[in-house]
C-alpha cells in the first residue's frame, strides 16, 4: 500500500491547534448554538424550561450536561419540519432516514450548512489519504440518504473528480473501477465484499485495481473485515462516521497513518459519552453511549443527540482533537440472549476467523418454547463447500461463540452467493421473538 500520509501544511489550522484554542472555539460557539435552538425551535425551548435550564446558564463546556437529550423520538414527534431553527425559504435541502421503524426522521440544511458539511467531508477524504485531483469512485446510496451526496460534495470541495455511480448494479462497479481507475472508493463496508465477490467473480484480481484507499461508513464494522478488505485489493481501508441528524458522514474520520480511532471534528460538533442507563456523563476513556451537540448547524440544531452508539473518547493523536474508538455496536442492536449481550460485531470477529467462512452473515432469533435460540446463517467460501468442510466450519464458528461470547448458537453454512447482498446498510439481526 502507497504512503498516503497528508502533508501538515494541507491540514485546516484548527485540526492541529491547541486543546485550549479548541476549547475556547467550542465554547463560544456551543453557547450561540444553544441559543440559537432555544430561541427558534418550540421543541427546545419547551425542553430547556421543563430542565430548569436556559443558555446563560453555560458557563463552561461541563455545564451542557444540565441540558436535556434529545432522541430519535422527538424528531419523529415534530415530523416533518418542526425541529428546524429557520424559515423555509432559507432550508436549501432536506434530507431524510428511510423510516423503517416508523415516520422518517427529517434533517434540513441551510446553504452555510452544505457549505460546512462540504468542509468536514473533504477533511475527512484528505485524512483518509485522499488528495485533489484523485478519482472519486462514490458507491453510497443517493437521494434522501446522507450518504451519496455528503461524499459527493466532499470530494468536490476538495477537489476530486466524482465518479457519482450509487449503489447497486455490482458487475458495472467493478466494469467502472476497472475503466475509469478511481483511487478512492467511498462505500458501506458490506457492500465492499459484494464489490470484491463480483471482481473475483469475472476473474480480475482486485489487487489490481486502481484504488489505493476506501473510505468506508454506515455501519459498524471490526478491524478484522478491515484486514480482509485491505489485504484483497492492497489498499488503505479507513473508517469515516456520521448520522444524518448530526449532519451526515463527517462528523469523524480515521486518519490513514494511525488508523487508530476516528478524530471527531470538534470545532463543529461537541461530543460527549454517558451511561446509557443513567444518561451520567462519563469520563474520557470509559465505554458508554455516544450523544452530539451540534456546534454551527443553523437549519436544525440538535442538543445532546443521543446516537445509540457505544464507544469512547480519546486523545487526539495524528490531530489535536479527540478521537472516538471505532464502533463497537449500537445500545439498539444490542441483542439479549439468554441472558448474555451480543452484538453483531462479535460475530463477524469471530466468523473471520474461519477461514472456510465468507463475511456474508445474518443472525435470526427465535423462542422455541421460553428458551431463546440464535442461529447464525452464513456462506462458505467456494474453496471450503464440501459437506465435510461445512461441518468443520460449523464446529468452529459454534465453538468461538460459546467460548468467546458466552451463548450456543446453531450455525447454517449455506452455499456460496446464497445471502442476499446488501446495497446500503446491511440487515444483520432478524429478531423472530414478538412472533406467534
Amino acid at each position: 500500500m502507497l504512503d498516503l500520509t497528508p502533508d501538515r501544511s494541507q491540514l485546516d489550522p484548527i485540526e492541529i491547534a491547541s486543546i485550549d484554542e479548541i476549547r475556547g472555539l467550542q465554547l463560544q460557539r456551543l453557547k450561540a448554538s444553544l441559543a440559537h435552538a432555544y430561541e427558534n425551535v418550540p421543541h427546545y425551548k419547551k425542553a430547556f424550561e421543563a430542565k430548569g435550564v436556559h443558555p446563560d446558564d453555560l458557563k463552561t463546556l461541563s455545564d451542557l450536561s444540565k441540558f436535556p437529550f434529545t432522541f430519535k423520538s422527538d424528531l419523529r414527534n415534530n415530523y416533518p419540519f418542526g425541529m428546524f431553527a429557520v424559515p423555509q425559504d432559507k432550508v436549501a435541502r432536506v434530507h431524510a432516514s428511510s423510516g423503517t421503524t416508523g415516520k422518517p426522521t427529517v434533517v434540513g440544511y441551510t446553504a452555510n450548512d452544505i457549505e460546512t458539511w462540504a468542509d468536514v467531508v473533504a477533511r475527512s477524504i484528505r485524512a483518509s489519504g485522499g488528495r485533489p485531483g484523485m478519482k472519486a469512485h462514490i458507491a453510497y446510496g443517493y437521494g434522501l440518504f446522507t450518504g451519496g451526496l455528503g461524499a459527493h460534495y466532499g470530494a468536490e470541495k476538495l477537489g476530486c473528480t466524482v465518479i457519482p455511480i450509487s449503489g447497486g448494479m455490482t458487475e458495472r462497479q467493478v466494469n467502472l473501477i476497472t475503466d475509469f481507475k478511481p483511487e478512492i472508493i467511498m462505500v458501506t463496508p458490506s457492500y465492499s465484499l459484494a464489490i470484491l465477490d463480483a471482481f473475483r467473480a469475472q476473474g480480475i484480481d482486485p489487487r489490481d485495481s486502481s484504488l489505493q484507499v476506501g473510505i468506508f461508513g454506515a455501519e459498524p464494522w471490526t478491524n478484522a473485515m478491515r484486514k480482509e478488505i485491505e489485504d484483497a485489493f492492497d489498499m488503505h481501508a479507513v473508517d469515516i462516521y456520521g448520522l444524518s441528524e448530526v449532519m451526515g458522514p463527517g462528523v469523524a474520520n480515521e486518519c490513514v497513518e494511525t488508523k487508530d480511532g476516528l478524530h471527531i471534528w470538534e470545532d463543529h460538533f461537541y461530543p460527549e459519552v454517558i451511561d446509557p442507563a443513567t444518561g451520567d456523563v462519563l469520563e474520557d476513556g470509559e465505554e458508554g453511549e455516544l450523544v452530539f451537540t451540534s456546534l454551527t448547524k443553523e437549519a436544525m440544531p440538535v442538543v445532546r443527540y443521543r446516537t445509540r452508539d457505544l464507544t469512547r473518547l480519546l486523545p487526539g493523536t495524528a490531530r489535536t482533537m479527540r478521537r472516538m474508538e471505532k464502533i463497537t455496536g449500537r445500545s439498539d442492536d444490542m441483542m439479549i440472549v439468554r441472558g448474555v449481550n451480543v452484538f453483531p460485531t462479535q460475530i463477524e470477529e469471530l466468523l473471520l476467523r474461519c477461514e472456510g467462512l465468507s463475511a456474508h452473515y445474518y443472525v435470526e432469533l427465535s423462542r422455541e418454547g421460553r428458551m431463546d435460540e440464535m442461529t447464525v446463517f452464513v456462506e462458505a467460501n467456494p474453496a471450503h463447500a464440501d459437506e465435510v468442510q461445512r461441518e468443520a466450519q460449523r464446529t468452529m464458528l459454534g465453538g468461538l461463540i460459546k467460548d468467546m461470547i458466552g451463548v450456543s448458537a446453531r450455525i447454517v453454512v449455506a452455499d456460496p452467493d446464497s445471502i442476499e447482498r446488501s446495497m446500503g446498510k446491511a440487515r444483520r439481526i432478524i429478531d423472530k421473538r414478538g412472533e406467534l
